[in-house]
């Protein structure tokens, strides 16, 4: 993994870019000073003595006493959980102490960029508590294995409309339309087109995979989501016949 894409990793967990590029020296190197740091990577050492005190604050590096004050780094492994272990802890509070939440917002809001669309795809298949129906590509679709697994094991219905590209060598498990508890369906290519109903309730509607450009509409206005939904249910019926006719 590349030097830059290590310290955005590391920045996600609350790390500064100067404090990221000083535990992957420590990492590197072992046990240090400030001043070695400093000799070695060509940077001041009051930059250096700055990050050194906010990788000890923050939980990612050790600090010993002795002839001169040196650091060690904490285990990325370690040091990432505890801020997964902190950060669940304070959404439990908050969870716990939040005024009470007014009923889900049933206009129309639109969702941009494909981390936060997949984010809110992730929490309405999580939330999914009767049935899901789903129109997305193979690829795309694989992104959500876990989480389709998952209603599988809690007798939630899904309903899958999905096309495999030419490139697609093997057709994963849970889409080979032998999977208990969820019905697949092959469609045309629809490249980055996606549609979700959840509940009957939810709807989640757009494209995916195109990175910042990506863009979907959510909706839970019950008018928008029965038209979707009957959308859905023809297309349904039309690939029924097409299946009748090939046989």
């Amino acid at each position: 993994m590349e030097e830059k894409e290590l310290i955005n990793y590391l920045v996600s967990f609350g790390l500064t870019g100067q404090e990221s590029s000083i535990y992957l020296r420590l990492v590197r190197s072992g046990t240090s000073n400030g001043y070695e740091l400093a000799k070695n990577m060509g940077i001041s050492r009051s930059n250096v003595y700055k990050a050194l005190e906010g990788l000890a604050e923050k939980g990612a590096a050790y600090v010993s006493e002795g002839a001169s004050r040196k650091y060690t780094a904490v285990e990325v492994g370690e040091f990432c959980q505890n801020k997964i272990n902190s950060l669940i802890r304070k959404q439990e509070y908050l969870v716990a102490h939040m005024p009470k939440e007014k009923e889900e917002f049933e206009g129309y809001i639109t969702i941009s960029g494909d981390e936060n669309i997949t984010d809110k795809i992730r929490n309405m298949l999580v939330k999914a508590g009767k049935r899901v129906y789903l129109s997305m590509s193979a690829p795309l679709l694989l992104q959500f294995q876990k989480e389709l697994q998952a209603l599988m094991e809690r007798n939630i219905k899904v309903v899958v409309m999905t096309a495999f590209p030419k490139n697609m060598a093997e057709r994963p498990q849970f889409l080979s339309g032998k999977a208990k508890g969820i019905k697949v369906y092959i469609t045309s290519d629809k490249k980055n087109q996606i549609g979700i109903i959840t509940d009957s309730r939810y709807v989640l509607s757009g494209e995916l995979g195109k990175g910042r450009d990506s863009t979907c509409l959510y909706s839970g206005q019950s008018n928008f989501v029965q038209v979707f939904k009957e959308s859905m249910k023809n297309e349904i019926r039309l690939l029924e016949l097409e299946g009748k006719n090939d046989k």
